[in-house]
């Protein structure tokens, strides 16, 4: 697993029982991922209602590079909605992100943390 793959994660609900498959991307450094059992994690989603947002990273599956991400829909990637999970929870790798979608998710983390 290394940063910027794009998983399918089991993401348990919020105040009841179950749990649904979720795509996220992969944000922590690769060093990290192979010291630790926990990885981070950025949420992605298929509602396209705030991608105009400078803290959301728009995957559009219609170019190679939205392909390579293994995603089925258009899809923002919600730098906003970060979580740390346990590795075991990744069900599988369903592709990558290509280096031009990784340099927007850099700049999205930054704004959503609000880094220089």
């Amino acid at each position: 697993m290394n940063r910027g793959d794009v998983v399918l994660i089991e993401v348990p609900f919020v105040g009841v029982a179950g749990s649904k498959r979720r795509p996220a991307v992969i944000v922590q450094s690769d060093r990290l991922n192979g010291a630790i059992r926990e990885t981070i994690i950025a949420a992605i989603t298929s509602n396209l209602s705030h991608v105009h947002l400078e803290n959301q990273v728009f995957v559009d599956v219609s170019t190679p590079e939205g392909a390579a991400s293994g995603l089925l829909m258009h899809s923002a990637i919600r730098c906003e909605r970060l979580h740390t999970v346990p590795q075991s929870d990744i069900i599988r790798v369903i592709g990558r992100l290509q280096p031009n979608l990784i340099a927007k998710l850099d700049a999205a983390i930054k704004s959503a943390l609000q880094l220089p």
